[in-house]
């Protein structure tokens, strides 16, 4: 568990840095649009205050604590869940998903709205959708702990 988070403080301050730049040093939020490698990366501001894709961004102020709460909730579970996890990456992936998420609770506590600006397009298809370092950490955490739980549970 003290693994966990101490992996998880690592990466919730990398997104937060990676927020940091784009604000404070990018200023994206004035600029909008920067092309940082046509085509396929360009930073686009982007304020989500719903969930993945926009979803349930209706009703802001009551969906941003309810958001927070729930993620809150979900990062609890996993660093008590954690405690029955085996092996070398499970701290890692456990990790990569709670800085994910408490990246993003961050930016709702903040700003009301967690800070998306990373647009990846390719092969002349224009994806509309942005997304931030902390949805690329729970993605990338989420996914095997999801497909491979078994082999990380410890034997009881």
């Amino acid at each position: 568990m003290f693994k966990s988070l101490s992996y998880s403080i690592i990466f919730t301050l990398i997104d937060q840095t990676s927020k940091w730049f784009i604000l404070e040093k990018l200023h994206l939020d004035v600029i909008g649009y920067y092309d940082v490698y046509s085509p396929f990366l360009s930073f686009k501001i982007g304020w989500n205050t719903g969930i993945n894709f926009g979803l349930f961004a209706e009703s802001h102020e009551l969906m941003r604590w309810v958001l927070i709460i729930i993620s809150i909730g979900i990062c609890l579970f996993l660093l008590r869940w954690s405690r029955k996890l085996t092996g070398n990456f499970s701290p890692i992936l456990v990790g990569l998903v709670i800085g994910g998420a408490i990246g993003n609770v961050i930016d709702r506590i903040r700003f009301g709205a967690v800070i998306d600006f990373l647009n990846l397009s390719c092969c002349g298809i224009q994806n509309p959708y942005i997304f931030n370092i902390a949805d690329i950490f729970v993605f990338i955490g989420l996914l095997p702990l999801i497909l491979f739980s078994e082999r990380f549970q410890k034997d009881t």
